[in-house]
């Protein structure tokens, strides 16, 4: 008896797997006999490569917004911020009327070690010229990068000089650096602003940690603004350092993976305060470490509602060195709660979240912001109400000030008028700026901007065929000065000159600033949770 039912059982085994491969067999038989035909038959020539690619991206496109198909020649480009560094000269530009303008060399990068500026505009690389052409920023890049050792000649047309400079720089490993500035902002607070997840972000974060305890610091402000997220174990490593050992810190769950996160060791600041600064740009690992800390009551969020990315994507490689990024699994944070927002009516509704939220009135009042019931989870320790199902919705929130902004304003920076400008400007008065404001603090305190800055900036913008407009000039007068004295500290003192003078501007970085200096404030916040009249 038990023979005839191991036999039984084998035999209905072998049918489904049978009947299952055969499946499997019927579907190929169809996409190969679908592709024969349009190869053979269309009306025009068809690339099969790209026909094959094409099917590929469409598969993934119908599942979620965060699978995707990467093809072999973007591969390497798309795990550079990842990877954290890149090979190529060194420098950050724009492409201003068909010409690259310099914005910015890297410190210590081969650009700098021939002499190459800010401001500086080249117009030819090696035996091309790039200027007037209508080059692409991506044709030009191919240009410029190139493997460590080898060598690229520019030509260049510098402010002052009638003759175009000519350069031979050796392409190095440019770093790509996560931790973007770090600096004491009071005697006692301290501020990190981490703009990505890379390979190199814990190790980073651990040097700027141990650098402001040294200088004192107590409280900390960390900034997670535009932060797209990266590698999950550098967040959790993060995170770590915030909580005591073996306290559970995310959850992943798929059909076929299951891994739960928890902290390893007893972390470098387990006591002090801390307040995230997030806005609709943070994602990804940015908001699990956010939202692992909101949930186990360890640190205050203030900003805006975050992007709303929960899920995982598994690299997997392909045969011919393309890459597709497969969803495998959905993150879920201590309180049980998942971050991903809906994807289910279509990508381009998907695409579109930012001008609905823009639409509906959230960057300027929370009023605006509803949440089902069912989305609603609470805090481990201290039973906070928060919310699932679209982002981490900060304990503080923070409006956009729309009073000063300007489509003047905007076209000055989206246009890169305003810092191919500042760039000239510290070319002319580097030497003398640096004398007379030894200090960052000495700049941000006594520098402003003369008023025949902004009237040539004014002229630099007309001759970029932007039309003055002195309604919306005066209307973001501040904001433009602020601007152009960000650009100018970043010229002068590095990243943390750039982000001193921008965070005196910031309304999310002044409240954080507000909630650990007003005596109380920051511990009522665990008093409480988002406020039950966003929900519905």
């Amino acid at each position: 008896m038990k023979r005839k039912l191991a036999v039984l059982l084998f035999l209905l085994i072998s049918v489904y797997v049978w009947s299952d491969r055969t499946s499997d067999a019927r579907q190929l038989q169809r996409f190969w006999e679908a592709r024969g035909k349009i190869i053979g038959m269309y009306v025009d020539t068809v690339n099969e490569d790209k026909v094959t690619e094409n099917a590929i991206i469409g598969m993934l496109e119908n599942l979620d917004p965060h699978s995707v198909y990467i093809n072999k020649d973007e591969k390497a480009k798309a795990n550079e911020p990842l990877v954290g560094n890149f090979e190529g000269i060194g420098v950050q530009f724009i492409m201003l009327k068909d010409t690259l303008h310099v914005e910015a060399v890297i410190p210590g990068g081969p650009s700098e070690r021939v002499g190459l500026l800010a401001g500086d505009r080249i117009v030819m690389v090696d035996d091309s010229i790039i200027a007037g052409v209508k080059m692409s920023s991506v044709d030009v890049m191919k240009r410029l990068r190139g493997k460590k050792g080898t060598a690229v000649t520019v030509r260049v047309k510098r402010s002052g000089q009638r003759e175009l400079l000519t350069f031979r720089i050796v392409r190095d490993k440019i770093p790509l650096y996560s931790v973007a500035a770090s600096f004491m902002v009071s005697p006692t607070v301290g501020y990190i602003k981490l703009v990505r997840f890379s390979e190199t972000t814990y190790e980073e974060f651990k040097q700027a940690m141990r650098k402001l305890q040294r200088e004192g610091m107590t409280d900390l402000v960390f900034d997670l603004e535009s932060n797209g997220g990266g590698y999950l174990n550098q967040a959790i490593d993060i995170a770590d350092d915030f909580i005591d050992e073996n306290t559970n810190v995310l959850i992943t769950k798929g059909r076929h993976i299951s891994k739960t996160y928890s902290a390893s060791h007893g972390g470098m600041f387990t006591k002090g305060r801390i307040v995230f600064l997030v806005d609709g740009s943070t994602a990804s690992a940015a908001e699990i470490l956010a939202g692992s800390m909101q949930d186990l009551d360890r640190a205050v969020i203030v900003g805006r509602r975050t992007f709303g990315k929960g899920l995982v994507q598994q690299p997997i490689p392909l045969s011919d060195g393309a890459e597709m990024r497969l969803t495998v699994a959905r993150y879920y944070i201590p309180s049980g709660r998942c971050i991903q927002r809906p994807y289910k009516e279509g990508l381009q509704k998907y695409k579109q979240d930012a001008i609905d939220r823009y639409n509906r009135g959230e960057l300027t009042s929370a009023d605006s912001i509803h949440f089902p019931d069912s989305l609603k989870y609470k805090t481990l320790k201290m039973g906070r109400i928060v919310y699932g199902g679209g982002g981490i919705m900060p304990d503080y929130y923070v409006p956009i000030d729309t009073s000063e902004t300007s489509i003047y304003l905007s076209k000055l920076i989206g246009g890169g008028i305003l810092q191919s400008y500042s760039a000239q400007i510290v070319d002319k008065n580097e030497k003398i700026w640096k004398s007379k404001y030894p200090l960052v603090s000495d700049f941000l305190r006594d520098f402003v901007i003369p008023d025949d800055i902004l009237k040539g900036l004014v002229e630099a913008g007309e001759q970029e065929e932007l039309k003055y407009d002195e309604y919306s000039f005066l209307r973001s007068r501040r904001l433009i000065e602020n601007n152009l004295k960000s650009f100018f500290a970043r010229r002068l003192y590095g990243e943390e000159g750039f982000y001193r003078v921008h965070n005196e501007y910031s309304e999310i970085y002044q409240k954080a600033i507000e909630l650990l200096a007003t005596s109380g404030a920051y511990e009522q916040i665990f008093q409480k949770g988002i406020e039950t009249k966003n929900s519905k």
